[in-house]
């Protein structure tokens, strides 16, 4: 039997991405289903295993803000064709197509979010539905992290660059749970009080009651395990939910975003350093073996990933699992770039080789490209692929040890870590390379870029740097950046 998922009631989904409209006509039907829905704990786990869902929508983390749209924004992708709306965000031309597959992600993430406020509010009001308090801890502390999450990538995408003196930008912050109800707008310091308030919130609850503490993800990733050990099997498979330690390694993300190294430093090194019952880490880095097992998305190094059953079909752009595609709108990289992009080592780099197809023929072309294998399979070949394949990477230790290199004031642990990183993630051996002088930011921007290709992260990582071009030489301007003026609202149009 299969616990990893719950069964989602169609009318909450249907909730969930109603418009605003449709909202305003059933809202007093919908507020009595609501309140029956809070009465029991089974309403709970539906709505929470109904967020993770939404959050692996195509519009959201399904496909534009890991796949398509983000990394057009970077750069990663060379067009096949110089017109349309792919090419429109690669440029930065934020015309009307552009402006509306923008508001598409916009509002389903502010859906996800009132999903989550809606657990708040009901959890925080009336704890009785909950079989004992240390799980209604976990519930919210979830709820309060997938609001995290999310909010962070509205501020991320949406919002002014941090620390930067172009245009200044408020954003609604929504903690109200009715498509009807306006969120408060704050500037950016107040924004940024109200998401590391719901981060030490998220960790607060957490703490001591996640199952992570007693168990190992491995433990909680095998039924014959957790069946015998767990009363609410529910609280298994730990790695597809914001975890106690995905939310740590959630808070060393938004501190390094703000530019706050301290405490980005102290989060990322917490992750690194923690340990189980058995006194091993927690996780480790596993990239190099994770891709020889074609385990491309390295899912044995996520702190936090969401399962997605058609990741194959959301990807489908990528063209990495066939050798011809009749396609021109392929989201796909010339060997030239991958070649920029790989500019040593590559032949022993993991995320080279295997990593990429090497040779994809488009429209009957004969060329060599480099399409990415990160969410090809091969079904016949694989054991079971929702644990290892089908799922959308959220939060990688990889992401957590660079944070660590890059924040970390001892330049020996600096270099200690980046030699494991390379050997552990990628298979290739580094002598020291950072010195007190070294600008940090020039070996890890890249490695960014290698890692993270195809999830979602260089659009960002650009920008809270303010840079001024792509490491492909494509300019970027301060205005790029804000996407503020792409949208018109947080509901639902």
């Amino acid at each position: 039997m299969r616990y990893r998922f719950i069964f989602i009631g169609i009318t909450f989904l249907g909730i969930l991405f109603a418009s605003c409209s449709d909202w305003l006509d059933v809202q007093p039907e919908m507020q009595r289903k609501e309140d029956d829905m809070f009465a029991h704990y089974k309403g709970y786990r539906n709505a929470l295993s109904g967020c993770y869902a939404a959050m692996g929508h195509n519009s959201v983390y399904g496909q534009k803000l890991i796949t398509s749209d983000i990394e057009l924004l970077a750069g990663m992708w060379e067009m096949m064709d110089n017109s349309g709306t792919n090419y429109d965000l690669t440029t930065h031309n934020y015309n009307d197509g552009v402006r509306s597959t923008i508001q598409d992600i916009y509002s389903k993430m502010f859906n996800i979010i009132v999903q989550a406020n809606k657990i708040i509010a009901h959890a925080e009001a009336d704890g009785s539905a909950f079989p004992n308090e240390a799980t209604r801890s976990v519930i919210l502390g979830e709820a309060y992290a997938i609001r995290a999450y999310c909010q962070l990538d509205v501020l991320r995408l949406f919002g002014e660059v941090p620390g930067g003196d172009g245009e200044k930008v408020s954003l609604p912050y929504s903690e109200v749970k009715a498509f009807d109800e306006r969120a408060v707008r704050y500037d950016f310091a107040g924004y940024v009080e109200k998401l590391l308030a719901d981060l030490k919130r998220a960790e607060d609850l957490l703490k001591g009651n996640d199952p992570i503490f007693q168990y190992t993800y491995s433990f909680l990733n095998t039924p014959a395990n957790f069946e015998k050990a767990l009363e609410d099997t529910y609280m298994a498979y730990r790695q597809s939910r914001l975890n106690y330690w995905a939310v740590k390694a959630l808070q060393a993300r938004a501190y390094l975003y703000l530019g706050h190294t301290g405490e980005a430093y102290a989060a990322a090194k917490a992750v690194i350093d923690a340990k189980d019952k058995e006194n091993r880490p927690v996780m480790e880095l596993s990239g190099y073996t994770d891709r020889g097992q074609k385990r491309y998305a390295c899912p044995s190094e996520c702190l936090f990933y969401l399962s997605k059953h058609d990741i194959k079909a959301a990807t489908s752009a990528l063209a990495a699992g066939v050798l011809i595609a009749e396609k021109s709108n392929l989201l796909i990289s010339f060997e030239r770039l991958a070649e920029q992009l790989f500019p040593e080592n590559k032949e022993s780099d993991s995320r080279y080789r295997p990593g990429w197809n090497q040779e994809v023929e488009v429209n009957g072309l004969t060329s060599k490209y480099a399409a990415i294998r990160k969410y090809y399979y091969d079904m016949d070949n694989v054991k079971d692929p929702s644990l290892y394949h089908e799922i959308v990477p959220m939060l990688r230790m990889s992401e957590v040890v660079l944070i660590a290199i890059e924040t970390t004031p001892d330049v020996q642990e600096a270099n200690r870590w980046y030699t494991d990183y390379l050997l552990k993630g990628c298979g290739v051996a580094s002598n020291d390379r950072f010195t007190p002088q070294t600008d940090r930011l020039e070996i890890l921007l890249p490695e960014y870029a290698r890692e993270f290709f195809a999830e979602g992260q260089m659009f960002y990582a650009y920008k809270r740097v303010g840079a001024s071009e792509t490491l492909f030489g494509e300019e970027i301007a301060p205005e790029d950046y804000v996407l503020w003026n792409c949208v018109n609202t947080e509901f639902n149009p």
